[in-house]
């Protein structure tokens, strides 16, 4: 079905460089970067799929089922994203806020080409239809220095869906909820966007990941939507019979002073309202992830490890299971979505709850980005600290949120959102 063919290749980062330009001629994109992050799950360095052989693209209704279908059927690599949305598939649940963005829920793709970076080689995968052009594409890719920037010198004016006062009514109402015991816990989160706005996406993007470096960058595009995210975050991921999850709850900001920042790391590590945050997302993992686990297989590997990145220190917890043969890896997703970490817990009261007191449909923005291999295995992210764009309506949004528990502070949850949004807003307003 496809066409393999290992080629080294001197210079990794300008490689890398090449074939993002190289790629956007493209209507169908899929980057993955590690940014040679050290994690002990990781397969490639990096990923590009592009060119759409066959694609699905649906709203929300039965789409789990749909893409079953579409992966049992293509067996092949796949490509695409779960927006946050899909949840109203699973349960009795609405979208109902203002979409600027205009996402459909679901989108996969099986790419003609296909490359996959591991040190200093790239494997090629074309498929039979296409391999021929594999020498003159290497050839194009290599000659892809020069981008061609069409980025507009207008000042970009971020707005904010939610303001300060407004937003601490709301997460005092969230507050009045976990003191009722309606929830524990609740993923809050707010948009910034900008009307009537150009952005070079790929610049955008290079801009944010020289920033962040995170372990699970990506750079998506759709014909005239783009997804630029510098995601830190795993959801899910499947290696045989094993699924590794790795929640990320808790953020410390990061300081030039090495004292400084060696103290604010360890005070995170300390800080009891993110243990219990972290915890208490750990546990309905665990919960999730049960459903379709061997009996007795589900694990804590990790509980509140602090990873640290260019922009802010995490606390990062890491669950596993054993799932048998016979079940499904669209199923292992389905019964886990959405990640527990951006949702709240119980999820679907949570869910509930932050549907009404949130100003914007989240699409893709919490959503998840990945793949799946022909043999079943898959890999997804967590799209967050990611910039979306819809073109054709020049509509630029970014949005972030916070943990709200029991023990939170309306102001320091606040803060916390800016310091997540730091980077975001620093590419768009240069």
């Amino acid at each position: 079905m496809r066409t393999t063919q290992i080629h080294k290749i001197l210079n990794a980062e300008e490689f890398k460089q090449q074939i993002l330009n190289w790629a956007q001629q493209f209507n169908d994109v899929v980057w993955l970067d590690s940014n040679n992050y050290l994690q002990k799950y990781s397969n490639y360095d990096a990923i590009l799929a592009v060119d759409a052989f066959t694609s699905i693209l649906t709203d929300c209704q039965n789409a789990f089922d749909k893409l079953k279908e579409y992966q049992s059927i293509t067996n092949d690599w796949i490509f695409g994203y779960l927006t946050y949305d899909l949840k109203n598939d699973i349960e009795d649940l609405q979208s109902n806020n203002y979409d600027g963005l205009q996402f459909l829920d679901l989108y996969f793709f099986q790419p003609k080409k296909l490359f996959l970076f591991k040190g200093n080689t790239v494997e090629v995968q074309y498929l039979h239809d296409v391999d021929d052009e594999i020498e003159t594409d290497l050839q194009a890719i290599r000659g892809s220095n020069n981008l061609s920037i069409k980025q507009s010198n207008n000042p970009i004016k971020i707005k904010l869906r939610i303001h300060k006062d407004e937003y601490f009514e709301k997460v005092n109402t969230i507050l009045q909820h976990i003191h009722r015991g309606d929830i524990y816990e609740a993923n809050f989160c707010q948009e910034f966007y900008a009307e009537n706005t150009l952005i070079n996406p790929l610049e955008t993007y290079l801009k944010l990941n020289s920033i962040s470096k995170p372990p699970f960058a990506t750079f998506l595009k759709l014909n005239n939507k783009y997804l630029l995210s510098a995601s830190p975050e795993r959801y899910l991921k499947k290696e045989g019979s094993t699924i590794i999850s790795q929640p990320i709850k808790g953020t410390a900001k990061r300081s030039e002073n090495l004292e400084e920042d060696k103290k604010l790391k360890q005070d995170l590590f300390k800080d009891k309202k993110e243990r219990s945050e972290n915890i208490m997302i750990v546990d309905l993992v665990r919960n999730d992830l049960a459903k379709t686990a061997v009996s007795g297989s589900v694990k804590v590997q990790e509980l509140c490890k602090i990873y640290s990145y260019k922009q802010v220190h995490q606390m990062i917890s890491t669950v596993v299971s054993k799932v048998d043969e016979s079940v499904h890896s669209v199923d292992v997703l389905r019964t886990t979505f959405p990640m527990g970490s951006m949702t709240g817990a119980p999820k679907i009261s949570a869910m509930q709850i932050i549907e009404v007191l949130e100003e914007t449909k989240r699409g893709l923005y919490s959503g998840a980005v990945g793949y799946f291999e022909p043999n079943g295995n898959f890999d997804f992210n967590v799209v967050i600290r990611g910039i979306l764009y819809n073109e054709t309506k020049q509509y630029v949004s970014y949005s972030v949120g916070g943990a709200i528990t029991a023990k939170s502070d309306s102001l320091k949850e606040y803060e916390e959102c800016l310091i997540k949004a730091k980077a975001m807003r620093e590419v768009l307003e240069n």
